[in-house]
């Protein structure tokens, strides 16, 4: 009975044709790989999302049912396998055409309040929307600008699954049977290791021009903070999963537990495993 009242409540699926939903999906790397059941399954999820979420376009723009199915595509990836009511509790999707400037204050370490109104690419607001620049999402699906490990969808949903626990600390609500231990110490020697890294390619860039923050295996942004970390992490565990294992391979585990996906096995041609 308590089944039949569950499968009662939950939300209806967007019916999603599977002819557009291949046209739509076709250029994302974490997209191959994927088995029939896999697609189909993220097809029928993305239908539940698309039937719980209002997009809204900002400064003029407009919204098409593309648009959508591909950010749905990106951002349901991350819930697979994991709880399809994981993005519940909140419904508002707004696209701006390009990156975003909001003015914020930001109180410095002597107390003085500054005003900033830096460009943003995304945002994801604790309870509330997620925010994102439509060319930097678009960046993802064409294969003439696609940056290696990059994808702001991903990024920013990561950041909701995030605050299932609370304000975003890299530390998102674990399964059962996974070790907060095991979690805290992968990720904290990766983020230190990670951070002084990106000091030291820092240093270099004075001279050979950025060359050594482009080697770095992923965005170093992830440095700015341990949830930075775990959102750019997320990215390239779908996107560029054979970089993240190259460099910290116990964050990989930890991920795989966590998202319960192994991308490393996904790759064409590539690896069946990282083991």
């Amino acid at each position: 009975m308590f089944d039949w009242l569950k499968r009662k409540a939950a939300p209806a699926s967007m019916a999603i044709d599977p002819a557009e939903w291949r046209e739509a999906t076709a250029p994302f790397l974490f997209m191959q790989g994927l088995t029939d059941d896999e697609s189909a399954r993220l097809r029928h999820l993305c239908g539940r999302f698309l039937n719980s979420k209002h997009f809204s376009g900002a400064a003029g723009h407009d919204i098409t049912r593309k648009m959508r199915l591909q950010v749905a595509a990106q951002a349901c990836i991350l819930i697979l396998e994991l709880d399809p009511a994981s993005y519940d509790g909140w419904s508002e999707i707004i696209v701006y055409p390009g990156q975003f400037a909001p003015e914020r204050e930001v109180v410095d370490e002597a107390g003085v309040v500054h005003l900033t109104n830096d460009a943003m690419a995304g945002e994801a607001w604790l309870g509330g929307p997620v925010i994102l620049s439509w060319e930097d999402v678009a960046m993802s699906a064409d294969l003439e600008r696609q940056v290696a490990g990059y994808n702001v969808v991903i990024h920013e949903f990561a950041h909701k699954l995030d605050m299932l626990g609370g304000g975003p600390n890299g530390f998102p609500p674990l399964h059962k049977g996974m070790g907060r231990k095991a979690w805290k110490q992968a990720f904290s020697a990766a983020f230190e290791d990670f951070c002084r890294r990106v000091d030291i390619a820092e240093a270099q860039s004075e001279k050979d021009g950025g060359e050594a923050l482009d080697l770095l295996p992923i965005d170093p942004y992830a440095s700015d903070s341990p949830a930075e970390f775990f959102a750019v992490i997320s990215e390239a565990f779908f996107e560029t999963p054979e970089l993240l294992v190259a460099d910290y391979p116990e964050v990989y585990e930890q991920l795989r537990q966590y998202y319960r996906q192994d991308p490393m096995r996904r790759l064409p041609g590539g690896p069946r495993g990282y083991r």
